[in-house]
């Protein structure tokens, strides 16, 4: 209850008009078109059109409530945001990217028939599952959560049965909490045979083993044949250790458009920002409602100055809602043009190498914008470049110190680290320990905690999983 009243505590501290834009911030190009055309939809005080001329001598050019409130006023009568070129329909490049499985996985849940607590909940678990499709939080945990930030009361129990759900839809895999389980989800859809048997009885009860490629062990306690054996893991090695991340041919890929946020020339050795003309409407306040509010506030009649207060307040949400789009505009621009003067090597040719180490603090600094914030814009922003396109996340990257004194961004001691790992010799694969002189030979001064969790992130497993016979 203290963190909940805490959090509606700081929630009040907000503005209309800083939660309107925190809101925005954090919408894709696409979801910002819908945001309008649903604020179109519910607020009649606002319209879409070409800016009317000035010279209209019918057209209010301030209102105000004073007469009304003296504690109150609307602002200009005239607000509207110039978020497009003259073109009324403008053209934008879409671009085609894989549907994330969360997305899928909503999907799927859509087809569902459960009551809304459920489905809620279910929506959470979801949402909550990382970029491998597992859930790496526990149930106890995952249920303080949810109580908090739904103000959903839900048992374990009741979890886990969310979960088994869940953990049946496509890919299948999804929604496990360890390697085990997600290929156990796996093997277990399988056509029954007894090499389909023996591969789940090693994974129940010989995984240990099995992950450590003691496979004398397996077959002395198992009681099978080294080609039994051999048969079991060839059932195995063809799961899917990441099916939110590597989706096997079971699983129908669908496309979803992304329209950049940005596009970066460079000519002439310039570099040339713009935002895509969004399809987007100009907005202003509808003239009749506007000569209403005008009338109703001089009016005495009750009824008169109610729908002078329902006018004045639609105004607001209106003027809010405008002046948020424009601060999301102007947001998103600075913290571009910020990322691109970090990274101008970078933006010259697309050399990954050339990244420099960034954080959100830095970004934040050079814009004067809180971290919060350059996080809303770089989640799920793109960016259209001469090499490709890129999500804004791309860009940032922590550093390390190498040999020389100089700065390295972790993605390209990663890269080097990837390399290493491709040429070595697979008979005799290199450990952790060889893989940190591998480095130190090439410049980068990297311990081996260190080089084992960028190995990790790899997804490339430890020496002896690597060893080919």
């Amino acid at each position: 209850m203290l963190k909940q009243g805490l959090q509606q505590k700081l929630q009040q501290g907000l503005s209309p008009l800083q939660i309107q834009t925190i809101k925005l911030l954090e919408l894709t190009t696409l979801e910002l078109e819908q945001r309008i055309k649903k604020e179109l939809e519910e607020n009649p005080v606002l319209d879409e059109g070409i800016q009317e001329s000035d010279s209209d001598d019918d057209e209010p050019k301030n209102l105000s409530l004073s007469d009304y409130n003296q504690d109150d006023s609307t602002p200009a009568y005239k607000l509207y945001v110039n978020n497009q070129g003259k073109d009324i329909k403008p053209q934008y490049n879409v671009f085609s990217v894989k549907e994330s499985f969360q997305q899928n996985l909503e999907m799927q849940l859509g087809y569902r028939h459960l009551d809304e607590r459920t489905r809620t909940v279910a929506l959470f678990m979801i949402g909550s599952l990382d970029d491998d499709g597992y859930l790496r939080r526990d149930l106890e945990s995952l249920s303080d959560d949810i109580a908090f930030r739904l103000n959903i009361e839900v048992s374990v129990e009741e979890l886990e049965r969310i979960l088994h759900m869940i953990q049946e839809f496509e890919p299948v895999g999804i929604g496990a909490r360890n390697l085990q389980e997600c290929l156990l989800l796996q093997i277990k859809t399988k056509r029954k045979n007894k090499d389909r048997d023996n591969a789940i009885d090693i994974l129940e009860n010989y995984f240990e083993e099995f992950t450590k490629k003691h496979y004398k062990k397996i077959i002395s306690k198992k009681g099978i044949t080294e080609e039994e054996l051999k048969a079991a893991i060839a059932e195995i090695v063809r799961l899917n250790p990441r099916p939110g991340g590597q989706l096997d041919d079971s699983y129908i890929e669908q496309a979803q458009q992304v329209v950049p946020d940005f596009i970066l020339e460079r000519k002439d050795g310039e570099y040339i920002l713009s935002m895509p003309k969004y399809n987007v409407p100009e907005l202003k306040i509808n003239k009749r409602y506007a000569d209403l509010l005008m009338k109703s506030a001089n009016s005495s009649v009750r009824e008169g100055k109610e729908a002078a207060t329902f006018v004045k307040h639609k105004m607001d949400s209106a003027k809010w809602f405008v002046e948020a789009i424009r601060q999301r505009q102007n947001t998103l621009q600075n913290t571009m043009k910020a990322i691109i003067d970090f990274q101008k090597d970078y933006f010259i040719d697309g050399d990954e190498t050339k990244l420099r180490p960034m954080v959100l603090k830095n970004i934040a600094e050079i814009t004067g914008l809180d971290i919060s914030t350059i996080s809303r814009v770089v989640n799920c922003k793109y960016i259209q470049t001469n090499f490709g396109i890129f999500p804004l996340k791309y860009f940032f990257s922590e550093g390390l110190i190498n040999k020389k004194g100089k700065e390295v961004s972790t993605r390209e001691i990663k890269q080097v680290l990837k390399d290493s790992i491709e040429v070595e010799n697979k008979k005799k694969p290199l450990t952790d320990e060889e893989l940190v002189l591998v480095l130190s030979k090439k410049g980068y001064k990297v311990a081996r905690r260190t080089v084992a969790k960028y190995r990790e992130q790899l997804n490339i497993p430890i020496a002896r999983l690597r060893k080919e016979l």
